[in-house]
């Protein structure tokens, strides 16, 4: 046998081996690598359907979490809007009630304002034409025509009866939270169960909707402050009448 390993005029006594005993060894070699790469391809193989499964699952179970988020959010969009139309009949209602209070305080005011026009006037008139016997004669009746004007304290009058300032409007404690989210949250919590590790917990999706946590050992917690609508509220001591 030829050396491959040198040049055969510069060939020196090196051990040899036949080739086919060497490549027989050989041949056994790759075929057992074969062997490891046919059965890592088989077990490869076996985890695309699984993969394909987790894919539907998460799929599948994400579009449930989808529906449920809608569901809450339209639930909570319906439940502000009936708020607000409740909170601005309120509001429109302690308006008009408010208005015809001022509206009344306002003719009485100018009634008063028209009966001192007219003492004015008719004063004015007897003191610059009126003759001796006129002031004589007049003189103690617009005396106490002048006392019964004068009795009405037209500023306290307006004072009590103007309606008090004290409707407010108060935001649901709720658009204050610091989670940025007023409508509902959506958190994981642990890992795939194929994860490399091997974690067997799976995943837990636990929604939170306004207020409210539900989920794998989620607790529920009331909406809103006792007294307040979820949202928002508007206080005022006004009653209706």
């Amino acid at each position: 046998m030829p050396c491959v390993v040198c040049v055969i005029t510069l060939h020196k006594n090196h051990d040899c081996s036949d080739i086919e005993h060497v490549s027989e060894k050989l041949r056994k070699l790759v075929l057992g690598d074969k062997d490891k790469a046919s059965e890592l391809w088989k077990t490869t193989q076996d985890l695309l359907p699984r993969l394909e499964k987790e894919k539907n699952d998460v799929i599948k179970h994400l579009a449930g979490i989808e529906d449920e988020i809608n569901k809450a959010a339209d639930k909570s969009i319906a439940a502000i809007q009936r708020d607000r139309e409740k909170l601005l009949t309120e509001v429109g209602w302690i308006k008009l009630k408010q208005l015809k209070q001022v509206e009344t305080v306002k003719q009485e005011v100018e009634r008063h304002a028209t009966a001192l026009e007219s003492f004015k006037r008719y004063s004015e008139t007897l003191l610059s034409s009126g003759t001796a016997c006129d002031v004589t004669r007049s003189a103690n009746s617009l005396h106490e025509r002048a006392d019964e004007l004068m009795k009405f304290d037209v500023i306290g009058h307006v004072d009590s009866s103007l309606p008090p300032a004290n409707v407010t409007f108060t935001s649901s404690t709720l658009l204050n939270r610091q989670d940025g989210n007023f409508v509902l949250t959506v958190t994981e919590e642990g890992e795939s169960k194929y994860s490399r590790c091997r974690n067997k917990q799976g995943r837990r999706f636990s929604l939170s909707i306004g207020g409210r946590t539900r989920g794998p050992g989620g607790r529920k917690s009331p909406i809103g402050v006792q007294g307040q609508s979820p949202w928002w509220g508007v206080r005022g001591k006004a009653s209706k009448s």
